[in-house]
């Protein structure tokens, strides 16, 4: 088929029939939606497909025609269309590529050069809305997928991190105030925690999102008596949607996408920032990995913590994609509005953020480096151990309000003599309780302050090995 008959049958505008004046140049290309929905040209073939069964044992394809339309769907999928090369004025697509007015016509427009005439019946019993929808549900789905194993892999990073660890120490903080020792492996399963929430969260979504607006119409349900379950089934779906005029404005599956993602930059932004501080000089707990930082044009001596200032910054990106869906979807009145086309843009750079998240931090996380020394004087010094002290004095039958302020009163002493607990003398203690005796130097050693945490989710050194083995299995590492 030449350009010309290609533009004549399916070459204009997808609505045209009813308009006489041409488009203003400047609304037509600014209204184009191809430059950044080109992303759901996968989706829009599997949509289409599924749409092509419907249609077939509705009557209005024969078998054959629509195994062809279904062929010539499958060889669009093999253009491997990309950012850049849409303007390629040598690929094969680049006629339609320039007409096309979003992906949709795109993928109209190759069918008819793929299989001529044919390709216009697949419009039957159709609209661009429910298109949008079930395409946009598509991508989210898929997109989930891709996001699930990139956290799964940085977990799995995390773990072989704090497998590293082993039973080295570091103060743990409230106020960011040192608070009381942990394990370094218990710090770093924390954010693990974290990322499986995330993980959830998506995994949440997606559940909910698996329903078909395929055959709702552009509204008011499809005109043809289309087995709406048939296009369900083609796309793994759990089954159609239950009502047209909410399948064709739902975005809530969007919001959810965007909004589980937002936390998760805050998960990660919160990792950059401690990283961020603990390799000052002023912590000097972590070397920054040198293929992961930059130095100063101005300043010989620095080494900048490029990586981890950057995750903070693609945090506000995330955040950003989420409030712009939410406010962009607050006041629309049912159902199908052209503003939902602005809200494919948010759902593609907050996905194309945190897959480029995905690219460095579990290279970056297994690189880090820790001073166990400096993290060990930290943990040790400072009175970290003032918790277990109380804790000791409470075995011993003393309330635990009477606890706490005797072992404030022993603080204070240290403080005043510049010794921490261990140093203080038994005598010294006595005098402030007869609960005090030989063996709470035991009880206030490193290893008894991390051990008195032998709960669930505790810092004690065996509660942190069981951790650590059960989040390897969780995540489907094995080894």
């Amino acid at each position: 088929m030449s350009e010309q008959e290609q533009t004549g049958a399916a070459g204009s505008k997808m609505w045209s029939g009813r308009f006489r004046e041409p488009l203003n140049k400047q609304f037509e290309a600014w209204q184009r939606s191809f430059p950044f929905d080109y992303r759901l040209i996968e989706t829009e073939i599997s949509a289409s497909i599924a749409h092509t069964r419907g249609i077939q044992a509705a009557g209005v394809l024969t078998p054959e025609e629509g195994d062809r339309m279904v062929a010539g769907l499958n060889a669009i999928s093999g253009l491997g269309v990309s950012k850049a090369t849409l303007d390629d004025p040598d690929a094969t697509f680049a006629t339609s590529a320039k007409q096309a007015e979003d992906v949709h016509h795109f993928v109209e427009l190759e069918l008819t050069r793929e299989i001529g005439d044919l390709a216009l019946k697949l419009h039957t019993g159709r609209s661009r809305n429910e298109q949008i929808a079930t395409d946009m549900r598509l991508y989210v789905s898929d997109s989930i997928e891709l996001l699930c194993e990139g956290m799964r892999r940085w977990c799995m990073a995390l773990i072989r991190l704090a497998e590293a660890a082993g039973e080295n120490v570091m103060p743990s903080y409230t106020h960011l105030q040192r608070a009381e020792p942990v394990l370094v492996a218990h710090w770093l399963l924390c954010y693990v925690a974290m990322i499986e929430r995330d993980i959830s969260r998506l995994r949440d979504c997606q559940d909910r999102l698996r329903f078909s607006p395929l055959g709702s119409g552009a509204i008011a349900g499809a005109t043809l008596a289309l087995d709406r379950d048939i296009a369900a089934r083609v796309l793994d779906f759990k089954g159609p949607t239950l009502n047209s005029m909410d399948a064709t404005s739902d975005r809530d599956f969007a919001i959810e996408f965007t909004q589980a993602l937002s936390v998760f930059g805050l998960h990660v932004s919160r990792f950059a920032e401690e990283l961020t501080l603990f390799s000052t000089a002023e912590f000097g707990f972590l070397e920054l990995p040198e293929a992961f930082s930059t130095g100063s044009s101005a300043m010989p001596q620095k080494k900048n913590p490029d990586l981890t200032e950057l995750l903070r910054g693609k945090s506000a990106a995330l955040i950003g994609s989420a409030t712009a869906l939410t406010v962009l979807l607050k006041g629309l009145p049912l159902a199908y509005n052209k503003d939902l086309q602005e809200g494919q843009i948010h759902v593609f750079e907050a996905t194309e953020t945190a897959l480029g998240i995905f690219d460095v931090i579990g290279d970056f996380t297994d690189a880090l480096k820790f001073r166990y020394d400096r993290m060990r004087i930290a943990a040790t010094t400072g009175y970290l151990n003032a918790m277990a002290a109380a804790t000791y004095l409470s075995s011993k039958g003393v309330p635990f309000r009477k606890a706490h302020e005797v072992v404030g009163n022993a603080v204070r002493l240290g403080l005043e003599s510049g010794r921490e607990l261990n140093d203080l003398k038994l005598e010294e203690l006595c005098a402030l309780s007869d609960a005090f005796a030989e063996d709470f130097f035991d009880a206030i050693t490193l290893e008894a302050t991390l051990d008195c945490h032998d709960v669930i989710g505790g810092t004690a050194r065996t509660r942190v090995a069981e951790a650590l083995a059960a989040a390897k299995h969780r995540l489907g590492d094995n080894s």
